[in-house]
């Protein structure tokens, strides 16, 4: 990925580790059009926050994966993804879904040579009329009087309109050129890729002894008809608990592997049988499609570190946080001494 650096206008090429700096809001604002964006992405009034500091590359954000349409992975330009900056929801009604957040290249500037290892800069304090016009951007009010947010999540398929198709091999370089993934995820992941397209076409069009597993795809997950069971065990924040095994969570999956509303994948199943500790409940989240907030009528919870790794997904690096029932966890009791 190549951008035009803020510093020298000649072409940066980002790497996983680089450190940066986020430019000054009154630098940022002056790159925005009239609608908060840079190639329809919007700065959020939660990244004002970070105005100033240095912070590494977590990832290049060479592509996005699409949850509004599933049209499948598609090609994101000239943004980076700063490690562990997610969004807090703050200034979106609250909203937990914790995203990572996007970064453009023109919010940004690589630091020079021999600073890397400084102490990172304080943040500056936002300005409170950037601040305000960034938060009249991100909310309004639709016309049944309900409230909608814009943030990047609601404006992903806009900001990255093109679909990357599975025999671009551009992209695969781009992984291991920019540090995401090394030539072994990548080679796993185009091959699973590529099984799933063989797959979804047998379950259309070949006769059953033909197709493998039934034509499932990868993760061979299959749910089953009726009704879902539901079961709360009111977990906290800090307790420590066990993901059941992928034949018991199937188990609890209806068709569309889903359990009330909430989907079980391939990428989870990869945490079956780890340990983990819950770091929040949630149950306030934006719809992307809508900009509307969702209210879970059953809350879900959040594990620490457990996020999509893009493993079967192409190595997306948008690293969306799972989401999980209870039912699919169990408590694990501390040791008595």
């Amino acid at each position: 990925m190549q951008a035009s650096s803020a510093v020298s206008g000649k072409p940066v090429q980002y790497r996983v580790g680089q450190w940066v700096e986020v430019l000054s809001a009154d630098e940022i604002m002056a790159t925005l059009d009239d609608n908060g964006d840079v190639d329809a992405l919007p700065f959020m009034p939660e990244m004002l926050q970070y105005c100033g500091r240095r912070l590494r590359v977590g990832k290049v954000a060479n592509k996005v994966c699409d949850t509004m349409t599933r049209s499948g992975m598609r090609r994101m330009d000239d943004a980076v993804h700063l490690l562990g900056v997610r969004c807090d929801g703050s200034q979106h009604g609250g909203c937990q879904a914790s995203c990572l957040v996007y970064w453009k290249t023109d919010w940004l500037k690589p630091v020079e040579d021999g600073s890397a290892d400084g102490v990172p800069v304080e943040p500056i304090e936002a300005d409170h009329k950037v601040f305000v016009q960034l938060t009249e951007r991100a909310q309004a009010i639709a016309a049944d009087g309900t409230e909608i947010y814009r943030c990047q999540a609601t404006e992903i398929l806009r900001a990255a309109p093109d679909v990357l198709p599975l025999l671009d091999f551009g992209q695969y370089v781009d992984d291991v050129r920019t540090g995401n993934a090394g030539i072994v995820a990548v080679s796993r992941a185009f091959l699973v890729g590529f099984f799933n397209r063989y797959q979804q076409f047998s379950a259309r069009a070949l006769p059953r002894w033909l197709r493998i597993r039934g034509g499932l795809t990868w993760g061979f997950l299959r749910g089953s008809d009726g009704p879902t069971p539901t079961g709360r065990t009111d977990l906290q924040p800090g307790e420590l608990v066990r993901i059941k095994s992928k034949e018991e969570i199937m188990k609890t999956l209806n068709a569309d592997l889903l359990n009330r509303g909430l989907g079980f994948d391939a990428e989870m199943a990869r945490f079956c049988g780890q340990t983990a500790r819950v770091l929040r409940r949630i149950d306030t989240i934006v719809d992307e499609n809508t900009g509307k907030m969702l209210r879970m009528k059953s809350p879900c919870i959040v594990l620490e570190g457990v996020v999509c790794e893009g493993a079967f997904s192409a190595n997306c690096p948008r690293a969306i946080t799972a989401y999980w029932r209870e039912i699919w966890l169990e408590r694990v009791e501390p040791v008595r001494a």
